[in-house]
């Protein structure tokens, strides 16, 4: 019966996602089109001749009415068609195969980053609260919050890269081609846009927790003479599981986001370049299929995300 229903569930939730993907592409269709500038002339070169620019417009389909691109367009994506890049002539698919990997790499290993480092210093933040350790936990964390991602990148890029010299400056590997190498390139921009993401959950399971280990019924186990280990790691850490997990997700969005302005300052060939090279250039079957991949990113974290609740807290099921 739990499986049927998990099935259920999950079937729902894909349901759900088919309006919020029409939405979301239809929005940025519609954006590329206000941008300043005519894609043709930028094909064609500024002395084109207007029967240049229109046989441009017609090979393109740039001509026809934007409801026709963007359904022809939708229509080759759900038959995996992406199109091909107005600039560059090369599919869609292919750039972002090589792109979002190296993308990707850095979104999980800021995400281990901010976990390994954050809920450790959120546990001895509850622990003590109003304490110094507390207090020192919870101003780093504001800290974390406040500086810039690309300043901390360019500071991380100063000290580690060029002077010191033990970690590459710019660009990145391909983690399939050199392990090794790919996380050597990735650990520098991942730090940068780690420390936000250390904060974040360092304050959110400070908080949850501190009001999970002053409740009644902790009190109540400590009155019973369970250990005080026993109370965190089976009791606290379990009933604030389904807030981490939260926290974990939103976490993931936000640091897909902001690799945008990390991969320019570290020169990386991810996503986030392929989507402002795009943008600026008008190239919108490049920048459809780069908002279509982080959508179903999203959406494939936030169902799993949806599931784990059902394992961590038997109240949702």
């Amino acid at each position: 019966m739990s499986s049927r229903r998990a099935i259920r569930t999950v079937r729902r939730r894909l349901i759900q996602v088919v309006p919020v993907i029409l939405i979301v592409t239809f929005v940025v269709f519609g954006l590329i089109q206000l941008i300043p500038g005519d894609i043709a002339v930028t094909l064609a070169g500024d002395n084109a001749s207007d029967q240049r620019l229109a046989e441009i417009r017609t090979l393109y389909g740039l001509d026809r009415p934007f409801l026709v691109q963007y359904f022809d367009w939708l229509w080759g994506a759900v038959h995996g068609d992406l199109a091909r890049s107005l600039i560059s002539g090369e599919e869609v698919m292919t750039s972002l195969s090589r792109t979002f990997p190296l993308t990707l790499l850095i979104v999980v290993l800021a995400m281990l980053i901010s976990m390994v480092i954050g809920i450790p210093l959120g546990i001895l933040a509850a622990l003590r609260p109003n304490s110094i350790i507390d207090g020192a936990v919870m101003g780093l964390a504001s800290v974390g919050i406040a500086i810039p991602n690309f300043w901390l990148a360019m500071i991380l890029v100063a000290t580690f890269a060029l002077s010191l010299g033990w970690l590459p400056a710019t660009g990145a590997v391909a983690f399939s081609d050199d392990p090794i190498r790919a996380l050597e390139h990735a650990i520098l921009p991942a730090t940068a846009l780690a420390a936000g993401g250390i904060a974040e959950v360092a304050r959110q399971l400070r908080t949850s927790l501190v009001d999970i280990l002053g409740s009644q019924y902790v009190r109540t186990l400590h009155a019973k003479g369970l250990p005080g280990g026993a109370v965190l790691w089976k009791h606290g850490l379990k009933n604030v599981s389904v807030n981490l997990l939260t926290v974990i997700g939103l976490l993931a969005n936000r640091l897909l986001a902001a690799t945008v302005v990390v991969e320019t300052v570290f020169a990386i060939p991810g996503v986030g370049n392929l989507i402002v090279n795009a943008a600026l250039a008008r190239d919108f079957p490049v920048v459809q299929g780069v908002v279509l991949t982080m959508i179903i990113f999203v959406v494939g974290l936030n169902l799993i995300i949806d599931m784990l609740y059902v394992v961590f807290d038997p109240r949702v099921r």
